[in-house]
């Protein structure tokens, strides 16, 4: 076990954020995260007071970079003008979430997957995935999720059984890609965000969207901006149809999470009762 005192960490907000799908909140409060073939349970014992299970080097060595403690999000905050009411709210509601820096590779499969589908039956995916081919983690009762040889040599009617429907093509397609080395996913990391996002796009069943997606958790591209039909409602009901992303460069994909998560949230709709009142 290892105590670390951590400003600006929400667990629950980070875990329901809708960026990874292996980091869960338990009955008993404690957060459980999944990562490479490493594992943590989290509990905040007391305001900005956090239990890890691992030891002191597992956390210097694993869990400080994967949450991203070492960046400070303040000056970014700052920069919102209070006259942006919207996202003024939205940092408020969403303070303490993290851009968490998942595995290139389980993020691009990930989002693959998260097409057309909510979060909770996105995680239920990934899950049966990791059960069905990936490796059972030493001690525990879960699996890594599964390395890019595996998944190529699957059978598309097996990968169609961890519910994946269409998206086992993708999947099939991308893991032969990455384990040929058509494209080395540690290598697209010295490419510019112009770049990184186009050599995604190459995999199949990557668009825009899913791109993004990937350069924000997946690469740590906080310039990256990803679009869904929740992001584009918000634009359009707030900033008549485009939020002025170049106005925080550095940032504006973590306040994108901000927006998105606010956004879906039953606290956005009474807000917004509560201004048309004044």
């Amino acid at each position: 076990m290892f105590t670390a005192s951590i400003e600006g960490l929400d667990l629950r907000r980070t875990a329901d954020s809708g960026q990874c799908f292996r980091m869960n909140m338990m009955p008993d409060g404690t957060c459980r995260v999944l990562h490479a073939d490493q594992w943590v349970s989290v509990q905040e014992t007391a305001p900005g007071e956090f239990r890890f299970s691992c030891d002191k080097a597992a956390f210097d060595g694993v869990w400080r970079w994967y949450f991203d403690l070492d960046s400070d999000y303040a000056p970014l905050m700052a920069r919102v003008p209070p006259e942006d009411l919207f996202l003024s709210e939205a940092v408020r509601f969403s303070h303490g979430m993290r851009i968490l820096r998942q595995d290139a590779w389980e993020t691009l499969i990930s989002f693959i997957i998260s097409q057309r589908k909510n979060i909770p039956a996105i995680k239920c995916c990934v899950e049966k995935l990791c059960v069905r081919f990936g490796e059972r983690i030493l001690g525990t009762p879960w699996h890594t999720f599964p390395t890019p040889q595996t998944l190529a040599l699957a059978d598309p009617e097996e990968l169609e059984t961890c519910s994946l429907g269409y998206r086992a093509k993708y999947i099939s397609a991308t893991a032969q890609m990455v384990a040929r080395g058509d494209i080395d996913l540690a290598t697209l990391n010295d490419l510019d965000d112009n770049g990184l996002h186009d050599a995604l796009c190459r995999f199949p069943g990557v668009g825009t969207k899913v791109a993004n997606c990937i350069m924000l958790f997946g690469y740590h591209r906080m310039d990256a901006f990803p679009r869904d039909v929740w992001i584009n409602r918000i634009e359009e009901i707030e900033y008549g149809g485009r939020f002025p992303q170049q106005n925080y460069p550095g940032g504006a994909g973590l306040l994108q999470q901000y927006m998105f998560y606010f956004g879906k949230s039953k606290e956005y709709v009474l807000w917004k009762e509560q201004l048309s009142k004044e």
